[in-house]
């Protein structure tokens, strides 16, 4: 008992100490966060409006101060007319290979699990909520709207409103290698 505790388990070592020390630091030690590369990191994508929109926003969505809704329509490998409503950022974190986006060996399109999806030949409909939003069918206007759930603000993505949102905006992209896309930029505010 160097310094004198009286403590009620057993009296230690100082070796016997420093071990169970060492061990308890490696067990609960944080691990490092590894510097993630970004999937657009390197391209030139000058040529492609939407990879270019989407390289420019891609640090600041994986870094959680931006979401995007991106609306697509497009036709699919069937020469089917799908379109939908993509939530970024979840794509990013669940899509292991979406530099083949950036690449332009695969091309982002809707699926059935993202916040929104409709196949306009066999009118397959679904609409998801993300980690991120929240989906809300608005059965006034026969839309959708998307709650973000970080700071409960409304995207109103009709395009017929002037405005979508608080701390929103809509972005047409003008592009060849879509019907029609649209990014809806949120700000987030994280409470302080």
């Amino acid at each position: 008992m160097e310094l004198g505790y009286r403590g009620s388990g057993d009296t230690l070592k100082r070796e016997e100490f420093e071990a169970r020390k060492k061990a308890l630091l490696e067990r609960g030690a944080p691990k490092s966060k590894a510097v993630q590369k970004l999937a657009s990191a390197g391209k030139d994508l000058s040529a492609y409006p939407f990879l270019q929109a989407l390289a420019n926003r891609e640090d600041l969505v994986r870094n959680g101060k931006l979401t995007c809704i991106i609306f697509l329509r497009d036709t699919n490998s069937k020469g089917q007319e799908v379109s939908g409503y993509v939530d970024y950022a979840h794509r990013l974190a669940n899509d292991a290979n979406f530099h083949l986006i950036f690449d332009r060996k695969k091309k982002l399109m809707p699926k059935p699990s993202d916040l929104s999806y409709f196949n306009w030949h066999t009118k397959v409909s679904t609409h998801n909520s993300t980690p991120n939003f929240q989906v809300i069918p608005d059965s006034d206007n026969g839309g959708l709207l998307f709650k973000n759930k970080r700071d409960r603000k409304v995207i109103d993505v009709d395009p017929y409103q002037k405005n979508p949102g608080d701390n929103s905006s809509r972005n047409d992209i003008k592009t060849t290698e879509y019907l029609q896309v649209v990014i809806f930029d949120h700000l987030t505010r994280r409470k302080t």
